[in-house]
Order: structure tokens, then C-alpha cells, then sequence
């Protein structure tokens, strides 16, 4: 994807200010549209680039997108949709007439400014806790039935009710980690190294409980191939299957071996901890799809940050308030 005009909804979150990154160095210009609920300190780097754009507005609002467009620019060629409420504790603490607006209407809402704009393709991050628990232990495909167990899910699922038949490339993305320039401490692998950075001691709960994993660049990079593959749904993880708990307190041990690792049997409602196994073939085979980084790199990366300093005040709330997160 270059020369193009590219719109990235949440361009200030997690993914979205990599992804930003990214298009800007492919020659794009970028117009991101983020309402900076959490500051936009990820975007600084960018202000003075000429190809990018920023507009402040909520991407619920009826013409966030049209008012955003720059005089002189051409029309959007894509929209990649990140902007939304992340992950079941959030939505379950907003309550659900707020997680539905950010997380159908506004995606319904963006969908429509986008295709009325001429927008040819819009992008999707979505996830696999769209599946919910599955009968069995089959490895589950994108043509699996989607049994959401959360409220997050149940959003997700609705967004993609619509976007699938309108026509979008929907990401199901697995759990991320690792840096962006907004790193999210909320995040599993993520908040294993800051606790055991910090206090030198990792509770753990749900022991035995597994997941698949996906750093946030190479979610970046599958997002960026996602601008010329077909309308359709594709999971987005790591080849490399599940990694319990035990094997995440490993990787931390193995940089931080001073670190005291307790255990409590506590479980917790909404989303399954315990992801079946899900397969990555379809994203691997029709769109060359393979990671580039694994959770040791990840571990690596975030223990060396901190250790550096690179990270400021890691416990604000800027970083880890899981209210209300946009990607």
C-alpha cells in the first residue's frame, strides 16, 4: 500500500500510532481520527510530517470522518477501523448501551462515511474471542460457528454481522503484546513484565489456562497486506499455537530470574481465559501472513525499555486504565 490517502480511526492507540508509522513510510498519506481519550503523545513524531492529518472527533458522531478530511487531499482510498472499546473488563464497565454505540454504531456509522467517501477497501480489528468455548476440542477455523461469552464479544460479533455481508477484510486478532509508541500495560505478557519489574513478584491466577499470542507489529504488518486481500475474515496470531501461563512466567524469569511467582486459584467471568487452539493457516496461505516476533522478543523488548527508562510513569492511567481503551 503506497500513494495513497489511508484514514486509521484510533490512530493514536496501541496499533493504530504503529500502523500510522508504517503508512506514513510507505509514502501514504494519513488522516487519523481519535478523540484522545488516553492524550496523543503516540502521534508527536508525525506532526510535522506533510503527509499526515490529524482531527479530533468521536468517531461515533455522524460525520467524524467527513469533517476530518483535509482540503486539497484526495478522497480515502482505505479506512482501517480501530477505534473502539477493548476488551470485556471495559465493556462490561461502561455497560452495554455504551459498548454497543462504540463498538456497532460507530463501526456501522464509520462504515457508511467511508463507503460514501469512495473508500474501496475498510479494514477491521476484530478478535478471536468471537469463537466464545467451542463443543470439543477441534481447532477452529473462520468458518467455525462464533459463541461470544462476553459482552466485548457479543459487539464484536454484531460489527461483523454487518461489515461481512457490506463488504470489509476483518482481523480476529489473538491476545497482543509487545511495544508500540502506546504501550498498553493491560495486556497479559505485557503486565507480567511491568509487575515483575516493578515489584518483583508475579500473582498468578488461572493457572493452567492458555492462549495464542500476537505482537503488535506483526498485527501492523497483517494489517498492511489486509489492503489488497479479499473481503472476508481472517484470524491473526502466531503459528506457533497456545502458550500457557506457566510458559509466559518462564519467558519473564528467564530476564528477570529475582522474580517471586505465586499462585491463586481465582477465576473470573466474561471472556474465556482459555482459548482453544485456532488455526492461522487461512491468513498464512492466502496472504503470506507469517510472524516475525515471538514473546521472548516481546518480554525482551518491554524488560529493556523499562530498565532504560524509555517508558515514563508505566502506571498511569494513560497506560493502564482498562476502562475504556482504544486501540
Amino acid at each position: 500500500m503506497t500513494e495513497q490517502h489511508v484514514i486509521v480511526t484510533g490512530g493514536a492507540g496501541y496499533i493504530g500510532s504503529l500502523l500510522t508509522g508504517e503508512l506514513l513510510r510507505l509514502g501514504n498519506r494519513v488522516t487519523v481520527v481519535d478523540s484522545l481519550l488516553y492524550g496523543g503523545e503516540s502521534l508527536v513524531p508525525f506532526i510535522a510530517h506533510p503527509n499526515f492529518h490529524f482531527a479530533k472527533a468521536d468517531v461515533a458522531e455522524s460525520r467524524s470522518l467527513r469533517d476530518a478530511l483535509p482540503r486539497g487531499w484526495q478522497k480515502p482510498a482505505a479506512v482501517f477501523h480501530l477505534a473502539g472499546i477493548v476488551g470485556f473488563p471495559a465493556c462490561q464497565s461502561v455497560g452495554k448501551s455504551v459498548a454497543w454505540r462504540y463498538n456497532v454504531e460507530a463501526t456501522k456509522n464509520v462504515f457508511e462515511q467511508a463507503h460514501s467517501l469512495g473508500a474501496t477497501r475498510f479494514l477491521y480489528a476484530s478478535t478471536y474471542s468471537v469463537y466464545g468455548t467451542p463443543e470439543g476440542d477441534a481447532t477452529l477455523s473462520e468458518e467455525s460457528s462464533l459463541n461470544p461469552q462476553s459482552l466485548y464479544a457479543e459487539t464484536k460479533v454484531a460489527a461483523e454481522e454487518f461489515l461481512g455481508p457490506a463488504g470489509a477484510v476483518i482481523f480476529r486478532l489473538a491476545s497482543l503484546f509487545g511495544l508500540s509508541p502506546r504501550t498498553r500495560f493491560d495486556l497479559t505478557v505485557n503486565q507480567f513484565v511491568l509487575d515483575a519489574f516493578l515489584r518483583r513478584e508475579l500473582l498468578i491466577y488461572q493457572r493452567g489456562y492458555s492462549r495464542s499470542f500476537v505482537h503488535v507489529r506483526d498485527v501492523v504488518a497483517a494489517l498492511l497486506l489486509g489492503a489488497d486481500a479479499p473481503n472476508a475474515a481472517y484470524n491473526l496470531g502466531s503459528e506457533t499455537g497456545n502458550f500457557t501461563k506457566d510458559q509466559l512466567v518462564a519467558f519473564v524469569i528467564k530476564r528477570m530470574p529475582e522474580t517471586i511467582v505465586q499462585y491463586k486459584n481465582l477465576t473470573f467471568g466474561g471472556d474465556r481465559r482459555d482459548m482453544p487452539t485456532i488455526s492461522f493457516e487461512k491468513i498464512r496461505h492466502e496472504l503470506g501472513f507469517k510472524t516475525t516476533l515471538s514473546v521472548d522478543d516481546g518480554v525482551r523488548e518491554l524488560v529493556n525499555a523499562l530498565r532504560f527508562g524509555l517508558i515514563r510513569n508505566p502506571l498511569d492511567e494513560h497506560y493502564r486504565n482498562a476502562r475504556f481503551i482504544v486501540q
